[in-house]
């Protein structure tokens, strides 16, 4: 059955603009936009990996473990997006003179530099008394700068507007030395130049000044309103339509559902160097403990528990509308705080991170260019190495206490490792039971003992146009799980053993991305997951393996569009051993496939849509389940 849907998400940062006019010397090597008027310009200390490329802005994941305290210690996890950069202001003080634009000016990009005669701006015409005039001030009082090429832009005359910025700067500099009353004394013919050439660009020094004055206001004004000296706020909205058809036999297609994600982000900054990042999140997914009222329980696509599934989208939470620490409810639109982590360098190379709602993708750059559950693919499927959603590492909700390093061994090569744990605020385990074998807190309580995850990734870049992520995890659960929320198998991850069976988990994987050009990419994963019951009484394992491989598109149509085109084989049991079931009761096993498509069109800098959708073949391993189609119309705000 067709259906129609609605869909949105991303993130997106804040950009303050300070501006200000003084007739100093100009850094040099500083570029500059060509602008009717000088200011002070903010210079981001941190890159955001994104995507809003995107992504951007996405959500903070995207902007997380950033690099720049100027030799790079911090590097974006996401680089998609795109888009928008966190940082710390510092700003710059240059003065520029006023240039009219031109319809057939080329660059708008130039440096400046100081000069010391007006004769050195080769295309100013030293033709009439006032250019004499001025040329005599600038050589004795040194008051004006220009371009290092000694042209103002290409061969023509200095314009009235451009000699009444070169003339203010001599008046200001001549007040200076009345002021100061310096042995360096202004002569009364000097005076009485500068008085005749005030007279005669009268009204270009009025416009000038009239100018400056408003952009004085303008600056007040925003000092007066802003936010925060060290804290910037930026958001993303998402609300998608979502329609499915096929799941489990005999089960009818489920309705077009509308849901939303909200994300506010605050980051902060003490020293420059460091971040302090805290997002606040509400969505109105539904789901529980039993998965009730989610699309995938639904489609019969669900496990029992949890509502694990290979049919979920890319910017649903794992634990849809249950705190998994306790299984507690959580009601729709409820504010959480979803993300709070520290990011600090201690050396040149060496970057610390912690905090007590984070996830390994905060850590991790993506490598795939799928990544970005606002901005790019619609399932949960393509958009990160399996390994690297293990135990919870990218639920959604911050599940983890963490804490780890980056350390960026070269330009090329960084290693980067965390230790995580989801339950280290609770004293004890609770000797209540949800189900057998299976408490209430039922992923243990305390820092160091529960379930836990020690993960790591190196990443490797060879080439401007490859980038390569190893990645490698152990693992620690309370329960008989995997973690990802990637398919229904998830729970139970022994097939055919104890729901309340501790498991040791050791994955392995690896992400590739070749950018064949600018606008085209192939991307790809591949990840094994093996599984082993660490319980003296139970001898069980379990393989999982997974791939994916994709062409990603920038610029499509249309600058600033993206789309992609994705296959792959969702996690499967490929291999088990002791009393682990290959193939769990009542199904018929059949390799699964995952087949997507969709195309992001950006509407404006802040609001995308995204119309997409997957095919799941054989979904959830079990040829008995018919083949299912999601379909995702999402758009995304982002402020």
């Amino acid at each position: 059955m067709a259906k129609y849907l609605l869909a949105s998400a991303s993130g997106m940062g804040f950009l303050c603009l300070i501006a200000g006019l003084s007739p100093v010397q100009a850094l040099p090597n500083l570029e500059i936009a060509d602008k009717n008027v000088a200011v002070n310009q903010d210079d981001g200390s941190y890159e955001k990996n994104s995507s809003h490329q995107s992504n951007s802005a996405n959500n903070i994941s995207s902007e997380l473990l950033i690099a720049n305290d100027n030799k790079k210690n911090l590097r974006s996890v996401n680089e998609q997006q795109k888009n928008q950069d966190l940082g710390v202001d510092s700003a710059v003080n240059f003065w520029q003179p006023i240039i009219p634009q031109s319809t057939n000016s080329s660059p708008t990009s130039y440096k400046l530099a100081q000069v010391t005669s007006v004769s050195q701006l080769s295309d100013v015409q030293p033709t009439d008394w006032a250019f004499q005039a001025l040329q005599s001030l600038v050589e004795r009082y040194g008051c004006i700068a220009g371009y290092p090429n000694q042209t103002y832009r290409g061969n023509r005359a200095m314009t009235r507007y451009e000699f009444a910025a070169g003339l203010n700067a001599c008046l200001e500099r001549i007040n200076e030395l009345i002021a100061t009353a310096t042995g360096d004394l202004v002569k009364k013919e000097d005076l009485a130049t500068l008085q005749k050439l005030q007279e005669e660009f009268a009204a270009e020094l009025a416009t000038l000044r009239g100018r400056v004055d408003a952009v004085e206001a303008r600056t007040a004004e925003l000092e007066a309103n802003q936010f925060s000296t060290t804290t910037k706020l930026n958001g993303e909205v998402i609300i998608a339509g979502v329609g499915a058809s096929g799941g489990a036999p005999n089960d009818s297609d489920p309705n077009i559902i509308l849901v939303n994600r909200v994300r506010l982000n605050l980051t902060t900054s003490f020293t420059g160097k460091d971040l302090l990042i805290t997002g606040l999140q509400a969505y109105n997914f539904l789901g529980g403990a039993d998965g009730q009222g989610s699309l995938q329980q639904s489609l019969g696509l669900a496990s029992p528990l949890l509502s694990a599934s290979s049919a979920r989208t890319s910017f649903e939470p794992q634990f849809p509308g249950l705190n998994v620490n306790t299984l507690s409810g959580v009601g729709a639109n409820s504010v959480q705080v979803y993300k709070l982590l520290y990011i600090f360098p201690v050396a040149n190379k060496l970057t610390l991170f912690g905090g007590t709602a984070a996830e390994t993708s905060d850590a991790f750059p993506a490598i795939t260019p799928f990544y970005g559950e606002g901005q790019e693919s619609i399932s949960r499927f393509a958009g990160l190495n399996p390994v690297v959603r293990i135990s919870g590492g990218t639920s959604g909700t911050g599940l983890a206490s963490a804490a780890g390093f980056i350390f960026n061994i070269s330009p090329n090569l960084d290693l980067r490792a965390l230790y995580g744990n989801p339950n280290a605020n609770l004293t004890q385990k609770s000797a209540t039971e949800a189900l057998p074998g299976v408490s209430t807190t039922p992923l243990g309580a305390g820092l160091f003992s529960g379930s836990s995850v020690i993960a790591t990734q190196l990443t490797f870049k060879p080439s401007p146009a490859l980038d390569i992520g190893l990645n490698y995890a152990h693992s620690y659960h309370e329960i008989n799980i995997l973690g990802t929320g990637l398919i229904s198998g998830d729970i139970d991850a022994l097939a055919g053993v104890a729901t309340g069976t501790p498991v040791t988990l050791n994955s392995v994987g690896g992400t590739v991305t070749w950018r064949l050009s600018p606008k085209i990419a192939l991307s790809g994963y591949g990840a094994a997951l093996f599984v082993d019951a660490s319980s003296n009484s139970v001898n069980a394992s379990t393989t999982f393996t997974s791939w994916m491989a994709g062409v990603h598109f920038r610029d499509l149509f249309k600058s600033g569009n993206t789309a992609g085109i994705i296959f792959g084989q969702p996690l499967f049991r490929t291999d088990t051993g002791g009393s682990a079931q290959l193939t769990p009761t009542g199904e018929n096993r059949a390799t699964p496939y995952h087949l997507e498509g969709y195309y992001r069109l950006q509407v404006s800098d802040n609001i995308s849509i995204t119309p997409g959708a997957f095919i799941l073949f054989n979904p959830e391993g079990n040829s008995n389940n018919e083949t299912t189609t999601v379909g995702v119309l999402r758009t995304t705000f982002t402020f």
